[in-house]
C-alpha cells in the first residue's frame, strides 16, 4: 500500500461509484459496455477496482499520489514482463478523465489469485527464494533512459518518520525506532548503477494460487535507483527463518539490509498512523511490519 496521510484522504479523493465506472467504460471503450462489473472491496488504499467481465479489471485512482500508475504500467510492464519469473499486470488500455473524474485510469487483464498473507506463506522458504529470484530478475533488466537520482532515497522521509515515531511512542519502542532510523539514514548509500525496483513490495501486492505465489501487482512505485525499498517484503511477509533465506538468496549486503529495515519502519509507521485507528487489519499488519523491522 502507498499510505496517504489522514489529513489528505478526506480532501483529495473523488467520489467513485458504479455509475461513474460504467459511464467511463461505456463511453471510452464501448466494446466492453455490455460486460458485467463487480466492485472489489476492500481493494486497497490507492485504487477503486472493478472486475469487468471475466477477463478484465478497471482501476481508478483514489488519490493524487496514485495518478501516474496507469500510464507507467502501460509503458513499462509490457517491456519488463517477459523477463520476470512471476506474472505481472497486463495493461490493455488507459482511460481519460471524464464525468468529473480528474485522472487517467486503467483497464488490465484480470489476474486470478488471493492476496498473500504471512499466515499462509511467512514460513515458506520456497516463497522467500521465489521473491528473491523475482527481484534479481527485475534488477538485472536494462533501465533504458529512466533517470531518477532521488528514487529509493530515505532522506525525504526523515521529518515525517520522526513525527510518526513521536506519535506512537508508548506503543512501539521509541529508543529502538530512533536507533534503527538513524542507522538507516547514516549507512552508506547505493554505490552501484541504479536498478529497477518495484517500489511498493509488500504482501498486499502479491497474489497466490493454490497456496503458491503467482503474481506481483501494483507497479505504481516502479522506478530505478537504490532497490533497498523492496526489502520491505521481508518484514511484511516473512518469519525470521524465511527472511534469512531471502537475504541469502538475494545476496544483500549489510548496508542495503539496514536501509531496507529503515524502509520497512518508515512505511509501516506511515500506514499505522494513517489507518490503524480505523482499520484493524492494517493495524495488525503494520504492527507486525514495524516489530519485524526493529528485530531485523
Amino acid at each position: 500500500m502507498t499510505p496517504v496521510s489522514s489529513s489528505r484522504t478526506a480532501d483529495s479523493r473523488p467520489a467513485v461509484d458504479a455509475a461513474l465506472a460504467r459511464h467511463l467504460v461505456d463511453t471510452q471503450f464501448p466494446q466492453w459496455a455490455k460486460l458485467p462489473r463487480k466492485r472489489l472491496d476492500p481493494a486497497g488504499s490507492d485504487h477503486v477496482i472493478y472486475r469487468l467481465g471475466e477477463g478484465l479489471s478497471v482501476r481508478l485512482p483514489r488519490h493524487a499520489g496514485a495518478i501516474g500508475q496507469a500510464e507507467k504500467e502501460s509503458e513499462w510492464l509490457p517491456q519488463l514482463a517477459p523477463h520476470l519469473p512471476l506474472a505481472v499486470p497486463q495493461p490493455v488500455a488507459v482511460g481519460k478523465p471524464d464525468f468529473g473524474y480528474p485522472w487517467p485510469w486503467a483497464v488490465s487483464r484480470w489476474l486470478d489469485g488471493e492476496v498473500a498473507t504471512a499466515e499462509a506463506l511467512g514460513d515458506s522458504s520456497r516463497t522467500a527464494v521465489q521473491l528473491a529470484e523475482f527481484l534479481i530478475a527485475l534488477q538485472q533488466l536494462p533501465t533504458g533512459n529512466v533517470e531518477d537520482p532521488a528514487a529509493g532515497s530515505l532522506t525525504g522521509r526523515d521529518q515525517a518518520t520522526r513525527a510518526a515515531m513521536a506519535e506512537v511512542d508508548g506503543i512501539f519502542d521509541a529508543i529502538a525506532m530512533t536507533e534503527l532510523w538513524d542507522a538507516a539514514l547514516g549507512t552508506p548509500g547505493w554505490d552501484r548503477p541504479p536498478v529497477w525496483f518495484h517500489g511498493d513490495f509488500h504482501t498486499g501486492n502479491l497474489l497466490t494460487l493454490d497456496g503458491r505465489l503467482s503474481a506481483v501487482i501494483d507497479f505504481g512505485g516502479l522506478s530505478v535507483g537504490d532497490p533497498a525499498c523492496d526489502l520491505t517484503i521481508a518484514f511484511t511477509l516473512m518469519s525470521v527463518e524465511s527472511r534469512a533465506t531471502f537475504r541469502a538468496a538475494l545476496g544483500v549486503d549489510d548496508a542495503t539490509w539496514v536501509r531496507g529495515r529503515g524502509w520497512a519502519l518508515a512505511t509501516g509507521l506511515n500506514a499505522y498512523t494513517s489507518y490503524a485507528a480505523v482499520n484493524p487489519r492494517v493495524a495488525a499488519q503494520t504492527t507486525r511490519q514495524i516489530t519485524a523491522a526493529l528485530t531485523g
